[in-house]
């Protein structure tokens, strides 16, 4: 093989995955967010799962991205595990789809209307109508529709690349040595696995692996076990999707590699051991493309038919293998309160929703806490962590409104009814808050990949200003689990005292900026810090009305601060005093 046949092969390649990749763009693009829907929505029964992960991947081309939007319903509770599982069993059966499209590039010297079928030709004609829909509409639907059309001749042209590339190797004995040799199972599943893991896609290994039939040396025996580690080699891009996902997400992410991994063992035990005994005349036959994806689709619907009974069996062994830390235990322990059966008694129900937005809080809390303590020391751990815990709060958000919307249904007394409708207000604000915790962090992370660094005058005027927030998310957070009016109105004294530092140290970030101490690019930092601060205390400020308001003083939204001073006017003259003695720059 010469160098230009390997450049031609690897060009082949690159305009394959191409392909792929844009018709599976310009599918998912035409169908919006419905597959997305669909798959969530309608994944109710293991059989629906299995059909509808059929589907969707027979539709975006890839198990692999569909597994990894599935891992990514489960992180985030759309999703249950045992539908997830079910999912990605018919996500292997879906991908198959493409080794059949491929095939096409096998017709070669026919007449009449099949001679239209040939790669060449029908490459040539899906590319001309997909370059004039999108160069003459004016539609985005239509555009999409012509890089759908673009993407699949781009990749057939692809493939006829690969397959005139090796297509020279038929002679070769050290080629043709080698493929043989993949006739022990052992080398061949350790091949397809190789390969898969390179090309992240197991379309794309099965492409590769047709091409090679071009060269008449795959036979069946080489074929059978590359296959059933293709079908294992794709788990390696699900399971990098679950690195950074909580546990829920890691389960999920590990389900694809037990469902393909053990599928492949059964299925191999039992072919080699049957062929054992009768010793199958196939074994020796060469492949083409045709026979490929027909063995692919085999193997993989027999997987799942040998799987899908033991879905029970494999969320198991994930929930073993993937134990739940402290943050899912303690996430855990609070969603057990809101427990359905409390709705026929209001009070309790309302009472255990407090009782987890208490924890909420806290949670809040810290994430701002930790995301202030990576401004002067940014590391990547911390910086997870934060992560971690602002995708705990919106999953408690989530959770909470779902059980208080469940419970304004019920009969409830008027009292109950405030409470209920000041708690919904309340678990927004402390979403946000986390929110801005998140953004903090960004701005750390930011600050150290830029190498930004502030002035010792900046730095100063941040650590008094961060001061004065953690305290107001401290007080805030304690009159709501309190419920304390004495704690309550102390917040609106401190949220003004902050406005006003914000506000002054504008002023002196433009007085660095005009004596050179200070550029443009330390300032957009310092600036969206300034504002994440601000709006933590505006939020601070929301907790402590709804307080207020539950304790019997109606206010105006947007009147509130005045209210609050007239109905408390020595407390806040008092308290805004006290607090502008102890935060000054």
């Amino acid at each position: 093989m010469s160098l230009s046949d390997v450049i031609a092969l690897l060009g082949g390649v690159a305009l394959f995955l191409f392909g792929m990749g844009l018709m599976g763009d310009g599918l998912k693009k035409v169908a919006g967010s419905k597959l997305e829907l669909i798959l969530y929505r309608l994944s109710s029964t293991p059989l629906k799962g299995i059909l509808l992960g059929t589907g969707v991947t027979a539709i975006i081309q890839s198990s692999s991205a569909t597994s990894v939007m599935v891992v990514g319903f489960v992180n985030s509770e759309m999703m249950k595990l045992t539908q997830a599982i079910a999912v990605i069993m018919g996500s292997l059966i879906g991908t198959s789809v493409t080794g059949w499209l491929i095939a096409l590039s096998s017709i070669e010297g026919a007449s009449g209307a099949l001679a239209l079928l040939n790669t060449e030709t029908l490459s040539a004609v899906i590319a001309i109508i997909g370059i004039l829909m999108r160069m003459t509409s004016k539609k985005r639907a239509v555009k999409q529709t012509g890089d759908i059309f673009l993407g699949f001749s781009v990749l057939m042209f692809g493939m006829k690349a690969m397959s005139g590339a090796v297509s020279g190797l038929k002679s070769e004995p050290a080629f043709i040595s080698v493929m043989t040799g993949f006739e022990n199972p052992v080398l061949g599943i350790i091949a397809g696995v190789a390969i898969t893991a390179i090309l992240q896609s197991a379309s794309a290994s099965v492409g590769v692996l047709q091409a090679l039939t071009s060269t008449g040396a795959i036979t069946f025996a080489a074929a059978f076990p590359m296959l059933l580690g293709i079908a294992f080699g794709a788990s390696f891009p699900v399971l990098m999707s679950g690195l950074n996902a909580g546990v829920d997400g890691k389960r999920t992410s590990l389900t694809y590699p037990i469902i393909t991994g053990l599928g492949a063992v059964i299925i191999g035990v039992i072919f080699y051991a049957v062929n054992g005994i009768l010793q199958f005349s196939f074994m020796g036959d060469v492949q083409n493309a045709f026979s490929i994806a027909l063995a692919n689709t085999e193997i993989r619907i027999i997987m799942v038919i040998l799987m899908a009974p033991f879905m029970k069996l494999v969320e198991r062994m994930v929930i073993r293998a993937v134990k739940d830390d402290e943050f899912q235990k303690a996430q855990n322990r609070d969603f057990e309160r809101l427990e359905e059966r409390f709705l026929n008694y209001p009070s309790l129900a309302v009472e255990q929703s407090r009782l987890v937005i208490n924890n909420m809080a806290q949670k809040a809390k810290a994430n701002f806490y930790d995301a202030v303590k990576l401004l002067p020391d940014f590391n990547e751990k911390g910086y997870e962590k934060v992560v971690r815990l602002e995708n705990q709060v919106d999953k408690y958000e989530d959770r909470i409104g779902k059980y208080l919307m469940k419970i304004t249904e019920r009969e409830l007394s008027e009292e109950q009814n405030d409470a209920v409708g000041e708690y919904l207000h309340c678990i927004t604000d402390f979403e946000r808050i986390s929110d801005h915790a998140l953004n903090i962090a960004e701005r750390a992370r930011e600050k150290r990949e830029k190498g930004i660094h502030f002035t010792d005058n900046a730095w100063n005027e941040l650590h008094v200003l961060s001061d004065a927030v953690g305290e107001i998310i401290a007080t805030a957070a304690k009159a709501f689990t309190d419920n304390s009016l004495e704690l309550a109105v102390r917040v609106e004294p401190l949220e003004e005292v902050i406005d006003n530092l914000c506000d002054e140290m504008k002023i002196h970030h433009i007085e660095r900026l005009q004596n050179g101490e200070c550029d443009v690019q330390r300032g957009y930092v310092f600036n969206d810090l300034l504002t994440d601060f601000e709006r933590v205390s505006d939020h601070c400020s929301n907790v402590a009305v709804a307080i207020i308001e539950l304790r019997g003083e109606k206010l105006l939204s947007h009147e509130y601060t005045d209210n609050i001073k007239n109905l408390h006017k020595n407390n806040f003259d008092e308290f805004y005093e006290e607090y502008r003695e102890k935060y000054h720059i």
